[in-house]
């Protein structure tokens, strides 16, 4: 029987070579097979990578939510499945994007155990590598401005619904996670934003005093 993690109260621009550099090697599916809240601390501080036709491009996890299924009200997944959220109830690893009230696309990585939903949401990144592609991809002034936003950073990255199901565990569909650099972090931890129920759940995790992270 699966055991499901269900939530219960109590920076350059230098050319990315992403192949020759096992620093860039996607983590494994069982870093993801975790309860949602233990993943998306370890996320931050680790590589979010990007290949397009365009380029590569790198950027540094400074930001994320946890959702669980069944106990989290703000979860897509706490009613259960339905064909929007089928994907959170799938293999751990994969990239859940959907479009956020018609406007953003908000991309995922799926947590736990297949069959038992859950989910990190990336809320922001620091631009590491490809940068000028980020910003031709999303004109800003203030580089700061670029990806501190969950919808800011896919815009910025060029993830939209084709990115829906990507297994984000190997480099094949080019986008995926790595180890990064380890680096000794503060994490500051909170109640998520954006939502309307759960709100007294801390399960919203970022670098303290990194520029980046959302407002």
């Amino acid at each position: 029987m699966s055991l499901c993690y269900n939530f219960l109260p109590m920076s350059t621009n230098k050319t990315l070579n992403t192949t020759a550099n096992k620093a860039y090697t996607p983590l494994p599916v069982s870093f993801y097979e975790r309860a949602a809240d233990t993943v998306a601390v370890d996320l931050l501080g680790r590589l979010l990578v990007r290949e397009t036709p365009q380029g590569a491009m790198a950027a540094r996890i400074v930001e994320v939510e946890a959702y669980f299924g069944e106990g989290d009200p703000a979860s897509h997944a706490c009613r259960g499945m339905t064909p929007r959220n089928a994907i959170m109830f799938g293999r751990a690893g994969r990239a859940y994007v959907y479009l956020n009230y018609g406007v953003h696309y908000l991309l995922n990585v799926v947590t736990g155990e297949e069959g038992c939903a859950g989910a990190v949401l990336l809320r922001a990144v620091e631009p590491v590598s490809g940068i000028e592609l980020m910003m031709h991809n999303r004109p800003v002034k203030k580089i700061t401005d670029l990806t501190n936003g969950p919808g800011k950073l896919t815009k910025a990255l060029k993830v939209d619904i084709n990115n829906n199901g990507t297994d984000m565990a190997h480099r094949g569909g080019g986008l995926f996670i790595t180890a990064g650099i380890p680096e000794a972090v503060s994490i500051h931890k909170s109640p998520r934003i954006g939502i309307s129920a759960g709100t007294n759940m801390l399960l919203r995790f970022s670098i303290r005093g990194n520029p980046y992270v959302s407002r």
